[in-house]
This record gives structure tokens, C-alpha cells and sequence, in this order.
């Protein structure tokens, strides 16, 4: 199946029969299932490569932000259909708890109430809210290692102490910056930034309770969903926050509308 953009309408015409070459949004095939994260990465579709990026973002917002989701029998139809697919790749009853990232789009819950279809009674739900600003923090020993304590092919320091001092500095009224500024206004400058992997508590959990779930589940199957994951830099935070509390859990992914070839883009 297919999504194309009627101009002359100015609407997105959903087709559940037969692919075409207009369409900027197909089923993903054989693209399916890819590594991504380190974990198996699941989505049930993708922009065409030849799509405009003001078209994607009309896509996402018709998508992410309808004003009633379950009286649109094709959106609604567009999501079932990503949801079957997947139920076809994994057992969902094989699953033990869902977690997904607090999200003004009603996507999330709705694919979430239809997994219930496959998954209850066993399948429990927690969500991932945004931090407070003030209580972003940075991973100084990974950059450290990373980064700082780098070497040249002769062996020798590629920073000195004095430029190593100076970087930490940097980072340190960068900071200060952020920890004075909106949730949104953070994303957006940091998502490109080469600090990103480093900075740490985006996401908490919206309660003790849900925390507490999450320290002491050990060994059993977990499915973050989220809607549309573009940079990857969200369901990133999910599995850090995840990785924090412990790393015994089997830890599978799906997004609605994905990239097969997102490690390339965040590597690069």
C-alpha cells in the first residue's frame, strides 16, 4: 500500500490496495527489520527518497496531530496495518511490558491500545516523560574517553591538559545555557550537536511506581513504540534511560513511519 498527495485537493489519498510511483509513503518490505541502536529496529513505513522535505513534515503533522485520530477510518486503517505487520515479524504476546516517550500526538496511545488486541492481559505500559531543563546533566567520563583522552598514531596525546581543561569549560557554560532554556528550544539546538550522546536525563520516568517496575524486571521482553522517528535522537534517550536502571532485558523497537537508513545518518 501507498500514500499519495493529491495537489489539486490539497489532502493525502491513502490506497490499501496497490502501490504507485507517486507515493511518498509505502510499506516498507523487505526493509522492515534493521539493526539500529544496537537493538533489532522495527517500522512499518517510509518516505519515498525523492519526497520534499516540506511534503514529510505535511505527512508527519497530518499524521502525528489529527484533530479526531479514531474517526479517520483511513489513518486509523494506516496505523492497524503497520501494527498487523509487525505481529506478523514478532509474537506480541511474547512481550512483557511497552514503553513509549510522552508525545503530544495521539499515535502512540492508539497503537498502543491496538498491541493490547494481541498482547493482554500480560502486557504492562510505561511511559517516558521530558525533564526538567535544570536536571540535564553530561557524561564527562565517556567524552573524556571518548574524545579527550585521544591519541595519535605516534602515541602522543592529541590534546594537551590546557586544551582539555578549555573544552570542559566549554561544556560547562553550555550548561548553564541549558539549564535555562525550554525543553524544545534544547532539542533543537543540541540534535546535531557531537555533545548529544553524551548528555544524559532527557526522559524520566511520569512515576516512582514506573520506575520502580523498571529496576526490577529482569530478563523479559520489552517494545518501545514512538510514531515517527526522523534523527533517532528520542528513542536514543528511551534506551538510555531503559540502560540506566539495568541491561537484562530483550529490547525490540517500532515506529510507525522509520529509516532503514538511520545508523548511516547518525554515524555521519
Amino acid at each position: 500500500m501507498g500514500v499519495r498527495y493529491d495537489s489539486e485537493k490539497q489532502r493525502f489519498v491513502f490506497d490499501f490496495e496497490h502501490d504507485g510511483q507517486e507515493d511518498i509513503v509505502s510499506l516498507t518490505g523487505n526493509g522492515y527489520e534493521v539493526e539500529a541502536f544496537g537493538k533489532c529496529f522495527y517500522y512499518g513505513y517510509e518516505f519515498g527518497e525523492d519526497v520534499s522535505g516540506a511534503l514529510r513534515s505535511s505527512f508527519i503533522q497530518h499524521v502525528k496531530f489529527s484533530e479526531n485520530l479514531q474517526e479517520d477510518p483511513a489513518l486509523t486503517q494506516f496505523i492497524q496495518k503497520a501494527v498487523n505487520d509487525l505481529s506478523h515479524r514478532i509474537n506480541l504476546y511474547d512481550y512483557d511490558l511497552v514503553v513509549m516517550p510522552e508525545s503530544s500526538s495521539r499515535v502512540n496511545n492508539y497503537m498502543l491500545r491496538y498491541i493490547y488486541r494481541f498482547a493482554q492481559p500480560t502486557l504492562r505500559k510505561m511511559e517516558l516523560v521530558k525533564n526538567l531543563p535544570a536536571n540535564i546533566s553530561f557524561d564527562m567520563d565517556a567524552f573524556t574517553e571518548a574524545y579527550l583522552n585521544d591519541v595519535l598514531e605516534n602515541g602522543r596525546p592529541r590534546y594537551t591538559e590546557n586544551q582539555k581543561e578549555e573544552v570542559r569549560h566549554q561544556i560547562g557554560q553550555m550548561l548553564d545555557l541549558i539549564h535555562r532554556k525550554d525543553y524544545f528550544t534544547i532539542a533543537k539546538d543540541v540534535k546535531k550537536s557531537r555533545f548529544r550522546p553524551y548528555m544524559m536525563e532527557f526522559l524520566r520516568f511520569a512515576s516512582p511506581a514506573d520506575e520502580q517496575l523498571c529496576r526490577t524486571i529482569r530478563e523479559q521482553n520489552v517494545l518501545v513504540i514512538d510514531d515517527v522517528t526522523t534523527s533517532g535522537s528520542t528513542l536514543g534517550e528511551v534506551l538510555r534511560t531503559l540502560r540506566i536502571l539495568n541491561e537484562d532485558n530483550h529490547i525490540s523497537i517500532f515506529s510507525l513511519i522509520g529509516r532503514k537508513d538511520l545508523m548511516a545518518d547518525m554515524a555521519g
